[in-house]
């Protein structure tokens, strides 16, 4: 699948690649857009290293990380990875600031966690700082249960899932 994009009514989501490594630095960098995720604003060799574990994990699983395209300018990213503290895989999205606020997260993370369930993953879950609003309201929007919190740096961190439907005849 990575050559497969994704689009809906005014995005395209594009599987990750060293083309996109220019924007996905500068978003990687951005404190509005990476300062809440897991690890913080990244470095550019950071974000170097996780372009090359992103593009492994589409040749290994043929799912992985997007890049979110609105009129062919890059906005953002969504999509999923392994995350590293074991609780599966983990669904992501992080726009530039000033591209939020107009429903681009939610339509870009339903449309990759829809693609990723169809694909065959039973199970994806995505966490969220309890103090972020607007992230708890995208994964709710999208169909994503909250199941479990729990504390990670001083913040309270809410665990939410969805798992594939199944088919009935």
């Amino acid at each position: 699948m990575l050559g497969n994009e994704l689009r809906t009514a005014r995005l395209v989501l594009r599987p990750v690649n060293w083309p996109d490594m220019e924007d996905m630095a500068r978003l990687k960098a951005d404190v509005g857009a990476f300062g809440v995720m897991l690890g913080g604003v990244r470095t550019r060799a950071k974000a170097e290293a996780e372009m090359a574990e992103d593009v492994a994990f589409w040749a290994e699983r043929g799912i992985g990380i997007f890049s979110i395209l609105e009129q062919g300018r890059f906005v953002g990213m969504t999509g999923v990875h392994d995350r590293p503290d074991g609780r599966g895989i983990g669904l992501r999205f992080a726009l530039f600031p000033w591209a939020a606020g107009r429903g681009i997260a939610r339509e870009a993370a339903s449309t990759a966690l829809n693609f990723v369930l169809d694909a065959g993953v039973e199970r994806v879950v995505a966490v969220a700082r309890q103090d972020n609003c607007p992230s708890r309201i995208v994964l709710g929007s999208i169909g994503m249960s909250l199941l479990d919190q729990f504390e990670r740096d001083g913040h309270i961190m809410l665990l939410y899932e969805k798992r594939r439907a199944l088919f009935q005849w």
